[in-house]
């Protein structure tokens, strides 16, 4: 069996001591920021620290894996080939609207940052650190390139997406089925992980501390009764997880020549599944009963099939393309709408190409045409301020760092998605965790430099990736094939320096001071995007005169086979 992140008690503290060398002290300090999850054991009405008691792990209650659970639910629209211009000047009513209204709330807010009222009450004045939800929220609505890695083939892509793997072209047979997923991924670990360990047990969102009584909001004994997941769409999804979605609507995928299919399966099934998406779906309480019992989607995935069977069959540019993209811009309006809803809860929607095309209607290589897909991402009014976390950009470190933030793999979503949600990051994922897509976990007001600050929960949810990034590649390297020392030595070291920046952050007083943990998260995203490099240089890369002499070799032997 392939390895698998863990969700037990200690198991943040562990990556964070055996591979990155912190100290107890450094960690306890994270813990006492409460950065890292509080795991619980459950005693009849009685909670007791982890440390003090080995129970059965169905017995513990936990914030979330490693770090505290970020949102109530997520939904995934994967709208297929979806290129970003398709995206930026083609869906007026659902993403080019909300894109215009965060140029107004962008706006909004700088005009109040600078209206000295805001900062007019001496008491607010004279504290560091306190509660700020009346800051207008800025960063609801995102849109950005969504880098694929060739093969641009949706099987591939969907992997990508779920483990934070490389594929590769010898990986195209699956395509045609039964290319069931054995690695470590997401899906598998909303599955396995029992959800009261993954902050399923009180409000989840902006209006969180994070030090909220433990409050079980669901079964623990194995896979959770209240909490489930569901799809719609493209059946390629359940070739790849045949048992791991609870409420399953697949639809054929493989006849390009037909338009409508799957998208009008979609269209069938979303308002329903849309009615229980997140917990605010559960409307209010019984004052008779002690917790609500109905079941809710904490993950939702929607594929859409027909813009990319248009271009096959059409190309990028008629009538038929106008059409389906109107059909698309509808249904995620529809999708928006529910999640604005979300006022006491953080829900996220991300809506996204898994390859684009090219001018003829075509993917599966690796121009520039059928990698650049769009992604975009929209959160509920519940998420709060999305300042603090787009206001980390790598800039302390150099351009190099830059670089890393602005650049979106579309691996990068897996451990984007595991923070979100709680969980671990998958074993083998080589992506690395996008700060702007992560809601704030607490909002914190600094101040001396008037900025919300999200950098030191940023900075350890980086060093937790890297710690996992360089195990996989270090156990790899050991167990499997040898990687080159050299690449090696120079990840190390890059590692190494962000660790050092972590600990000088950790040692400053009162733990928050931004600009240290900034540098760590430089140094950490700069480490994450050089092993991607490293994967794509051992992995993904493709000697085409060696094919071309192995395919004439063939072709010779074939030839020799031929009677004269």
């Amino acid at each position: 069996m392939p390895h698998i992140s863990t969700c037990e008690s200690d198991s943040a503290r562990n990556l964070l001591y055996d591979v990155l060398d912190l100290g107890k002290e450094n960690i306890d300090k994270i813990e006492s920021l409460g950065i890292l999850s509080k795991h619980h054991l459950i005693l009849g009405d009685k909670k007791v620290g982890h440390e003090n008691s080995r129970k059965a792990e169905d017995d513990i209650q936990a914030q979330g894996c490693w770090m505290p659970r970020r949102v109530d639910a997520v939904a995934l629209i994967v709208v297929d080939a979806l290129r970003f211009d398709f995206a930026l000047e083609h869906l007026p009513k659902s993403i080019g609207k909300r894109l215009l209204l965060e140029q107004e709330r962008i706006s909004r807010r700088q005009d109040s940052v600078k209206n000295d009222e805001m900062w007019s009450n001496d008491k607010r004045r004279d504290e560091s650190w306190i509660e700020v939800d009346d800051v207008p929220p800025l960063g609801q609505s995102q849109l950005y390139q969504f880098v694929a890695d060739p093969p641009t083939v949706t099987m591939q892509r969907l992997k990508g997406l779920t483990t934070g793997g490389l594929p590769t072209f010898a990986d195209i047979s699956g395509s045609f089925g039964g290319a069931t997923v054995d690695e470590d991924s997401w899906v598998q670990q909303l599955h396995d992980v029992p959800s009261s360990r993954r902050g399923i047990f009180s409000a989840v969102g902006s209006k969180g501390t994070g030090n909220e009584e433990l409050k079980e909001d669901n079964e623990t004994d194995g896979r959770q009764s209240l909490v489930k997941m569901a799809f719609v769409g493209d059946d390629t999804w359940v070739d790849l997880f045949p048992t791991q979605f609870d409420d399953s609507h697949p639809f054929p995928s493989f006849n390009t020549r037909d338009l409508d299919t799957v998208d009008d399966g979609c269209l069938l099934h979303l308002p329903r599944l849309l009615d229980s998406f997140g917990r605010s779906a559960r409307g209010p309480r019984n004052q008779n009963d002690e917790k609500d019992t109905s079941p809710y989607f904490e993950m939702l995935v929607t594929h859409f099939l027909g813009v990319d069977h248009v271009g096959h069959t059409y190309g990028p540019h008629n009538v038929h393309m106008d059409a389906k993209l109107n059909q698309i811009d509808d249904a995620l309006e529809t999708i928006f709408n529910k999640i604005d809803q979300a006022n006491e809860v953080c829900q996220v929607v991300f809506v996204f190409g898994d390859h684009g095309m090219t001018e003829d209607g075509n993917h599966g290589g690796g121009t520039s045409e059928e990698i650049n897909a769009a992604l975009f991402a929209h959160y509920s009014p519940g998420c709060g301020d999305m300042g603090p976390s787009l206001d980390i950009t790598g800039s302390e470190v150099g351009e190099h760092s830059e670089d890393a933030f602005r650049s979106i793999n579309q691996i990068d979503l897996v451990p984007t998605i595991s923070f979100l949600l709680g969980l671990p990051i998958p074993y083998a994922n080589l992506g690395g965790v996008v700060p702007a897509l992560l809601p704030p976990l607490y909002h914190k007001f600094n101040h001396t430099e008037k900025q919300l600050v999200e950098a030191p929960f940023v900075a350890t949810a980086l060093a937790l990736n890297a710690a996992q990034v360089w195990n996989y590649l270090a156990t790899y390297s050991v167990t499997a094939n040898k990687l080159p020392e050299e690449n090696m030595s120079e990840l190390k070291a890059i590692l190494d320096q962000g660790t050092l920046a972590f600990k000088n952050a950790l040692l400053q007083q009162g733990g928050y001071d931004s600009i240290a943990f900034r540098e760590a998260c430089g140094q950490y995203k700069y480490f994450l995007s050089r092993a991607i490099a490293l994967g794509k240089q051992v992995w993904t890369r493709f000697d085409t005169s060696g094919m071309l002499m192995g395919i004439l070799i063939m072709l010779v032997a074939l030839v020799l086979q031929i009677p004269w």
